[in-house]
């Protein structure tokens, strides 16, 4: 995978042109310009434009519960601005703002798994603080963690950082659903957050992932002093990808004390909204996952994102380092608007 514009099919009708024109056909040819208009329109006409679109091509009453257990904790070798287990953010003293620990244990890890099923998740995210996976007897115990989530029945995620091409292979032999591995923002405003690895290494990733035939999550954060011009760069690299990635996790930035975004104030729920919209109206079938910094919105909020497209959360009271909506609350939550679980379908290809 790479940057470069995909054209459409011939068989593939043009959607209609204009911001806010209602258009359901799958594009991998989206302009910044595009993007941008797209995400300014006027709330209420974006809502209603993306709630129209995700309709046409999925079930407005599913939404995917998602949970979220970090294997390997802290110590890690780059230097992200907003991450507490960066080895480069020093509190009290020591390197890095969270206790470094090591590989779970593959029976507690599949423990914690089922507990999540048990909860009513269908998918099971697996977080190691890593640069890049070394081969060796780790690698072999993720790969025995992605075996065993996918024996439960469970959908399994992973995220370690860079892949190599036969590390890929690997990850897909064993069974895994979907590779996390985040954009984070625009390229133009990536090196005013991280310096230790290019957005090039992050593509090459992803082609990787791709090319071994796992499922790509694939998404970022706002609320980092990034502009909108930002947030549309990045939503436009994900959708001119073909096909477009199968998961787009949009979170808001968890100000942690301690990392140089300590200081970065909350975001407005509305720019959630907005992005939760435009995401699904330039990538259709993309699961659309409300992440990090669900814990600041109200329900109401919430919901509007549904309305918007969104249609998959994490589950579950903490997040890989902070804290996350409580899983009664979840529930009561879905089924107050009318949501009932289902067993999850990776989304097809395009």
């Amino acid at each position: 995978m790479s940057e470069t514009l995909s054209p459409r099919s011939p068989e593939t009708p043009a959607a209609p042109s204009g911001p806010g024109a209602i258009g359901h056909a799958i594009r991998h040819d989206w302009s910044v310009a595009e993007i941008r208009a797209i995400h300014d329109l006027p709330l209420l006409d974006l809502v209603h434009r993306a709630a129209l679109v995700h309709r046409q091509h999925n079930d407005p009453a599913d939404i995917q519960r998602a949970a979220l257990l970090s294997i390997k904790t802290g110590g890690c070798p780059e230097d992200c601005a907003y991450c507490p287990q960066s080895a480069h953010h020093t509190g009290e003293g020591k390197s890095g703002l969270v206790p470094r620990e090591r590989l779970m244990p593959v029976e507690s890890v599949l423990r914690e798994a089922a507990a999540a099923k048990a909860n009513g998740a269908h998918r099971f995210c697996m977080g190691a603080a890593w640069r890049q996976p070394k081969d060796g007897p780790e690698f072999d115990a993720v790969l025995a963690m992605v075996r065993g989530v996918r024996g439960l029945g469970m959908e399994a995620c992973v995220t370690l950082g860079m892949l190599t091409p036969a590390q890929a292979e690997r990850l897909a032999e064993a069974g895994l659903t979907s590779y996390n591995h985040n954009l984070d923002t625009g390229p133009d405003f990536y090196g005013d957050i991280i310096s230790t690895r290019t957005y090039e290494d992050r593509l090459r990733t992803l082609e990787n992932v791709r090319a071994a035939g796992i499922g790509v999550c694939c998404g970022g954060i706002v609320g980092m002093g990034e502009g909108v011009t930002d947030r549309a760069q990045m939503l436009q690299v994900l959708a001119n990808h073909a096909p477009h990635p199968e998961s787009v996790p949009i979170n808001a930035l968890v100000a942690v004390a301690g990392t140089p975004l300590e200081d970065r104030p909350p975001i407005d729920p509305l720019d959630l909204v907005r992005m939760c919209a435009t995401a699904r109206i330039v990538m259709p079938r993309a699961r659309v996952r409300l992440s990090a910094g669900r814990k600041s919105l109200t329900r109401e909020a919430q919901i509007l994102c549904f309305l918007a497209g969104a249609n998959s959360i994490f589950y579950g009271e903490r997040l890989l380092t902070t804290a996350n909506n409580e899983t009664d609350d979840d529930a009561a939550l879905l089924r107050d608007i009318g949501i009932v679980v289902r067993e999850p379908v990776l989304a097809a290809a395009e």
